[in-house]
């Protein structure tokens, strides 16, 4: 009998313009559309085996066999088998190489490297749409790390017509993400959890209104690689989104002190002629935008500050595959 295993490589992707707050829990529905990038340095490697010789699922991440967060990890090979019509247990090893649970999207290439690699384990062919959507059923932010490049995850009503799809390829425009670790300490509230406090914010309906036209203004300049506004429109929307969590209830205060001194940093670097950004997902670790020809210079200046650990360098990256080489 052939094997049924596989492995998937998916990158986190990092959203340029972001969604916070669900319209249906059930399917992560987001509340508004989001336009995002796949990070090429950034990496989960997955591998999925099905076979009746396994007793019970085992899922390993990072070296360590895990029960704490199994359940939802479980939940999405369950809707993989549903679609298979397979009861065959599964065995999951994945690595990331970066750090997990700090704001680095690690559970959207997480759910789409498990999906990309369970469901060609039980031989199931799905288009990078159907991928998609399955992907986002696990982690809403899975769904972006399926296609290539910039990446567009549609606004819908009903769960079969919110999926990501490519906008620009890979190669549309030579930007640079440069993330400035300041802390590789788990955040205290999960993004999921996060998400369900958006509605209680006085902010949260006047952000809604306004997430359209970003929408349509944040393509129009990466269309036209227009770097200052594109900056701009990223940077006050990073903050405008953390404005909703500060002001939820209970309040969810991501930044650690790090990133405040970083964000204050890129700021006065503008007025000494680096042009760079910032943007923020649901953590502390924070992600620089910049043309590669600044790029080096960039990375100089946060090798010189204490409060960062690590620089990561990526440019923008493919979406998920499948590679050869298992894990076990």
């Amino acid at each position: 009998m052939t094997p049924m295993k596989a492995t998937a490589i998916a990158h986190p992707n990092v959203a340029l313009i972001k969604y916070w707050g669900r319209k249906d829990e059930k399917f992560r529905l987001p509340a508004n559309g989001s336009i995002s990038i796949n990070l090429s340095a950034m990496t989960t490697t997955t591998t999925v085996e099905f076979s009746k010789e396994f007793k019970t699922d085992e899922i390993q991440i990072n070296g360590e066999t895990i029960t704490k967060e199994a359940d939802r990890v479980i939940q999405h090979l369950d809707r993989i088998r549903t679609l298979a019509q397979s009861d065959l247990n599964a065995k999951v090893v994945s690595k990331n190489n970066f750090p997990s649970s700090t704001g680095l999207s690690s559970s959207s290439s997480g759910f789409a490297a498990l999906t990309v690699a369970a469901t060609h384990a039980l031989k199931l062919n799905l288009s990078e749409k159907e991928l998609s959507i399955m992907a986002r059923q696990g982690s809403g932010s899975a769904c972006r790390s399926i296609p290539d490049g910039w990446v567009k995850w549609n606004d819908a009503e009903i769960s079969e017509e919110s999926y990501a799809e490519s906008l620009f390829p890979v190669d549309h425009w030579d930007l640079v993400d440069i993330v400035a670790v300041v802390s590789t300490k788990k955040k205290d509230v999960p993004t999921s959890h996060g998400q369900k406090l958006a509605q209680t914010s006085p902010f949260f309906e006047a952000r809604q209104k306004a997430m359209a036209n970003k929408i349509t203004q944040i393509k129009n300049h990466i269309e036209e690689r227009n770097f200052s506004s594109f900056g701009e429109l990223i940077e006050a929307e990073a903050l405008n989104m953390h404005a909703v969590m500060i002001t939820s209830i209970p309040s969810l205060i991501y930044w650690s002190v790090g990133t405040l001194e970083l964000m204050k940093q890129v700021k006065k670097w503008r007025t000494e002629g680096i042009p760079a950004f910032f943007t923020i997902n649901t953590g502390q670790d924070t992600h620089i935008l910049v043309e590669e020809k600044n790029a080096q210079m960039l990375t100089q200046k946060l090798s010189e500050l204490s409060y960062v650990n690590n620089v990561i360098k990526n440019t923008i990256s493919e979406g998920s595959h499948l590679i050869e080489t298992h894990l076990f």
